[in-house]
């Protein structure tokens, strides 16, 4: 009953996963939507092979979860993994990735963001199609520049689609599951748990389900507060 979120919210683990929830949708939120619409930007006119390279950048949101994580690990591998090869040839150090606390939650965003900037992208290309030709010519007429053209016609004009794939992004960052569970299982050390991985573990691994009950009510009271 009530005992169970009385202990929950005095449990620290919780205002731990709490944190690292907010982080984790703040990180995967923000770049996704920025990067998304300068993608979009860039490949709104169409050219040759414009379509392959859309269809290119998509295809990661069409790809499950659990197999792109899969080939993230051996990517994100300290030793002979591409990205530390990466670093090492740009003459950097070489990180630890997914095997250090410090570095675990910027390694499951990076997987996060670069899924979702292809379902950004398809969003804003279709919003930046449909903003009106004439409100450009007749700012081109008033010697706007193209800061001007961007901040007082674009974005208002696709503020609508900004609006949706910010809430939608959050929603989804909010039930992050498979690239958690296949990258890092929580850890190290708890760093990369968030509030639907609490309640994986609280419910599948202690067999806590009043406190795993407990944590899935707040996150059905967060979802619905965004929805609304």
């Amino acid at each position: 009953g009530f005992k169970n979120y009385l202990s929950l919210f005095r449990n620290p683990r919780f205002f731990e996963a709490l944190w690292h929830t907010v982080v984790f949708t703040a990180g995967t939120l923000f770049p996704t939507i920025i990067l998304g619409l300068i993608l979009a930007m860039l490949l709104v006119k169409k050219f040759h092979g414009s379509g392959i390279i859309k269809f290119i950048l998509f295809s990661p949101w069409i790809t499950p979860t659990v197999a792109i994580s899969i080939v993230w690990t051996w990517i994100y591998k300290p030793d002979g993994g591409i990205a530390n090869t990466i670093l090492q040839a740009l003459g950097a150090s070489p990180l630890k990735w997914i095997s250090a606390s410090e570095t675990a939650m910027f390694s499951v965003i990076l997987v996060t963001v670069w899924k979702s900037l292809g379902y950004a992208m398809i969003f804003y290309l279709s919003a930046l199609e449909r903003v009106p030709g004439e409100l450009y010519e007749a700012a081109a007429l008033d010697g706007a520049n193209r800061w001007h053209t961007f901040f007082d016609i674009t974005l208002p004009a696709i503020s609508p689609t900004t609006f949706f794939l910010c809430i939608i992004t959050m929603v989804n960052s909010l039930q992050a599951y498979d690239q958690i569970q296949v990258l890092t299982q929580g850890g190290p050390s708890g760093s990369t748990r968030t509030l639907l991985y609490m309640y994986y573990q609280l419910g599948f691994q202690e067999f806590n389900m009043g406190q795993a009950t407990a944590v899935a009510v707040v996150m059905i009271i967060l979802t619905a507060v965004l929805s609304l």
